[in-house]
């Protein structure tokens, strides 16, 4: 357990976060939290490097840094393929879909599936994003963050992750999406800098590189670095699992997730939009150097001796329950003061995740299913019960906590849960932009049959796991399903063919190279320019590390 002094330094940075974010939200007066779009929208003023750090933000919670150091002690780099393959779907984001959610003004994705096909898929949608924002984005982070606090200091897990509930919610639900973002873009900085020393300290231990793969030729682990295996390899992810079942469960999370997109739904500008994402495309290079190769210098600290994990427990191989990784690299490789400084990166990833779901949650219910009911309700009225809403989320979470610690890798976890929610929506979403015919009939069939297909299957896969779909990684089941509910949507759209009206014939590509010719910045912020750069520094990252 550690000291005062890194106890203080997390009290009083979580003391800083919440008097920013309440000043951040209330302190712009009626007009960011005085009407619904400034509350749940931040007004649309939001530019590009808020939009980018806050989507890095969103998307990098204390599950990341915990389970995938978690991830490069057990398996070597191979889980970085989450955040490079990222970078691609974050460009079809900045590409193809951020010019129609803004053209279209929506407030959220349900709406603009309303808008595309019909109601029906609207309220599917709010459904599931509802359920998959409060076990995916809260719950699990909820449970990382109880774990940390829990190993590092002691603290009751449910008791300390009710506080730091509290806290965060205070400020998401009197700020809305302004506190949210501009939170979230010094929770990125100090996310990163704390991820930065640890990486630096594991380095410096080893002695830098080449004694980390000297080591790992020692014990037969060089193919530790590959971030692309075999179809041989026992971690069931080889590389063509990454290429066709990565775009599912990346597509859904970073171009179809209220969580996510809300960020960018409000941005000032079409070009905010898309250079923000980008923005955020170029940082996910970062998690596998900073989050991933740590772990990996872990496990050869711990084979050269230099890395004591009998606190963690061993089994009789000598093989260390790595859930508590992290946390045991910070107590053995860092000073007291500086440990401060990580718990206070972790505790930046949890409250930034917390804070955009609860944010995300409460626009859904106000504008999906509040303001569709009662069509006449007012903004004071929209708020209120978006802020009830955030509230019942957040006790709905920690009381799924105990069902979640089930898991031996919350990232897995999460991936797993993803894998099986994310084909008819994907599905859905590409066919509706891309494909003039897919009808709103396919679309609701689709939304409707996948979803109950992927948690049937998702049910067998737990009870049955010695079948053959308890022996399919998810990754390909993920692509399987997709390729269901894709021939399932193109089948039911000839059976019952589009009839589009005057606002959806305007909300899908006639060409793919269509939404090129959008207005772009000059020089280096030029949309294209960026969506070239980082495909080219993301395949030679692929060739360097293959």
């Amino acid at each position: 357990m550690l000291g005062n002094i890194d106890l203080g330094i997390a009290m009083a940075y979580i003391a800083l976060i919440l008097i920013v974010g309440i000043r951040a939200g209330v302190g712009g007066g009626k007009r960011n939290t005085g009407t619904a779009e400034g509350y749940f929208l931040a007004g649309k003023t939001l530019r590009w490097p808020a939009i980018g750090l806050a989507l890095f933000a969103t998307n990098i919670s204390t599950v990341h840094l915990v389970s995938l150091a978690q991830s490069g002690f057990d398996t070597g780099l191979l889980n970085g393929n989450f955040e490079w393959m990222a970078a691609f779907t974050l460009i079809l984001l900045a590409l193809f879909f951020v010019p129609f959610y803004l053209k279209s003004g929506v407030t959220t994705l349900p709406d603009f599936l309303e808008r595309r096909y019909d109601r029906s898929s609207r309220d599917w949608l709010t459904f599931i994003s509802i359920v998959s924002a409060i076990v995916i984005h809260i719950a699990f982070s909820m449970l990382a963050g109880g774990i940390v606090l829990k190993t590092l200091f002691g603290f009751n897990m449910y008791l300390s992750i009710t506080v730091i509930c509290i806290i965060t919610g205070l400020y998401t639900i009197l700020g809305g999406l302004r506190a949210v973002v501009i939170t979230e873009s010094i929770q990125t900085i100090v996310l990163l800098a704390g991820a930065f020393i640890i990486s630096f300290a594991a380095f410096d231990r080893m002695g830098g590189w080449m004694p980390m793969k000297n080591v790992l030729i020692a014990e037969g682990g060089l193919d530790r670095l590959s971030m692309l295996r075999g179809a041989d390899d026992v971690s069931g992810m080889p590389w063509y699992a990454v290429f066709f079942g990565y775009p599912i469960l990346g597509i859904w999370y970073w171009c179809a997730d209220q969580t996510i997109v809300q960020r960018v739904l409000g941005a000032k500008d079409e070009n905010h939009g898309r250079v923000g994402a980008l923005f955020c495309g170029f940082l996910k290079i970062l998690p596998v150097f900073i989050f991933v190769l740590p772990g990996l210098f872990a496990y050869t600290l711990f084979k050269s001796g230099q890395l004591d994990l009998h606190s963690l427990g061993l089994d009789a191989s000598g093989n260390a329950n790595s859930k508590g990784i992290y946390t045991l690299m910070i107590t053995q490789l860092l000073p007291s003061g500086l440990i401060g400084v990580l718990v206070a990166a972790l505790l930046s990833g949890l409250m930034s995740q917390i804070s955009g779901a609860l944010n995300s949650i409460s626009t859904m219910v106000s504008y999906d299913i509040f303001k569709q009911r009662k069509p006449e309700a007012t903004d004071r009225q929209l708020i209120r019960i978006g802020k009830i809403s955030a509230v019942i989320a957040m006790v709905f979470s920690l009381c799924l906590l105990p069902l979640l610690d089930k898991y031996e890798s919350i990232f897995n976890g999460i991936n797993d849960v993803i894998a099986h929610i994310a084909p008819p929506i994907t599905c859905v979403f590409l066919l509706g932009v891309f494909w003039r015919k897919a009808s709103a009939a396919s679309a609701k069939m689709t939304l409707w049959i996948g979803s109950f297909l992927g948690m049937g299957v998702f049910i067998i896969n737990k009870i049955m796991p010695h079948s053959w779909i308890g022996q399919t990684p998810f990754m390909i089941m993920a692509f399987y399903l997709f390729l269901v509910c894709a021939l399932m949507q193109i089948i039911l759209s000839f059976l019952y063919p589009v009839q589009h009206n005057t606002e959806s014939e305007l909300l899908y590509w006639k060409s793919p190279l269509e939404p090129l010719g959008g207005p772009a910045w000059k020089g280096l912020g030029n949309y294209r320019v960026l969506t070239g750069l980082l495909i080219l520094i993301v395949t030679m990252l692929y060739v360097i590390f293959r």
